[in-house]
């Protein structure tokens, strides 16, 4: 599998450009998403935004564009009132969508770059307490867990695997227990398509839950179904030392696809303004992480079109240089 990501970025010049925020734009575009399934909702109430959002980052020089099923189960749309199969059909739908912005350019834009264009399923973590000492008790919960944590994904693998994605992006990753169920589900329901693993860190060395990084990125380094490693949803100041840590554990290429650094008020359930950086800031660091080993970049929450046009045309100036030293 890891020929195929190799194959790609060969194809794009040696780095690759991911899409933007989803769910930020979809509420540019008036969406409301104070809903458990966040953008995820408007998979039933709004699918025509979801697609033009994806148009937007097409048309703006993303190679990568990430479907809307970051928070879509099965168990979460059932609890709006679907059946087993109307939400197996909604996290098709998330595919499906994304095929038709990608047909859609296909149409307006003859272009190399449209024309590489992959899909990805994105989801986040399954919310989990777990006990934090190492007993024997202890242990076995966190066996528990793995086993859990498996149940519950293991048909929404299925589904997005075979639904018409090129890869399977397991984002926002928090700690080495989710990283090790998603390695292992992997490996059990022998999937097809090739897969990501991305973690995310509130202070720069270590994954949000406090797990070392190293040791997350090392079990996503063992498993054959993965075939890029890397950070998302994370300030980008930072994201220079995050990836000198991922560096010393794996080979595979590595991924970045960092917030704004704003910061998000739980309780009030918005963005505090003046708190992230600018466009012009963000793209300030993108030939550092590209020059210590990143080979696919783009954007989190709160990022843009915008954004993504404007990495795409820092890359795209690199990529001379990096082919001269393949």
């Amino acid at each position: 599998m890891s020929s195929l990501m190799a194959d790609f970025l060969r194809q794009t010049g040696g780095t690759a450009v991911i899409d933007g925020g989803l769910a930020t734009e979809l509420e540019r575009h008036g969406a409301d998403l104070n809903d458990p399934l966040w953008s995820a909702k408007c998979l039933f109430s709004s699918p025509h935004l979801i697609r033009q959002v994806h148009l937007d980052y097409l048309e703006n020089g993303a190679d990568i564009i990430i479907t809307a099923s970051y928070q879509a189960t099965i168990q979460g749309f059932k609890a709006k009132g679907y059946s087993d199969e109307e939400s197996e059909g909604l996290l098709r739908r998330s595919v499906e969508i994304a095929c038709e912005a990608r047909e859609v350019m296909g149409l307006m834009v003859e272009s190399s770059n449209n024309d590489l264009s992959w899909l990805q399923h994105q989801w986040g973590a399954m919310e989990l307490i777990w006990p934090t000492d190492q007993s024997t008790v202890g242990i076995m919960v966190m066996l528990s867990l793995v086993e859990t944590l498996k149940d519950f994904h293991r048909r929404r693998v299925q589904i997005l695997a075979e639904s018409g994605a090129d890869l399977l992006a397991f984002e926002t990753v928090p700690n080495k227990l989710e990283a090790e169920a998603y390695a292992q589900l992997l490996e059990e329901e022998d999937i097809k398509i090739p897969a990501w693993f991305s973690f995310n860190s509130k202070d720069g060395v270590n994954v949000v839950s406090g797990d070392s990084l190293m040791e997350c990125g090392s079990i996503a380094e063992s498993c054959n179904k993965v075939v890029a490693v890397g950070i998302n949803c994370t300030p980008p100041r930072f994201i220079h030392g995050l990836i000198v840590l991922l560096k010393k554990v794996t080979t595979k290429p590595i991924v970045i696809y960092p917030n704004s650094g704003e910061t998000y008020d739980a309780d009030l359930k918005e963005w505090v303004q003046n708190t992230g950086v600018t466009d012009e800031d963000f793209i300030s660091y993108v030939n550092k992480w590209c020059e210590l080993g990143a080979s696919l970049v783009g954007g989190c929450c709160r990022t843009t079109p915008a954004t993504i046009r404007k990495i795409y045309r820092t890359l795209s100036g690199r990529q001379f240089a990096i082919l001269a030293t393949k």
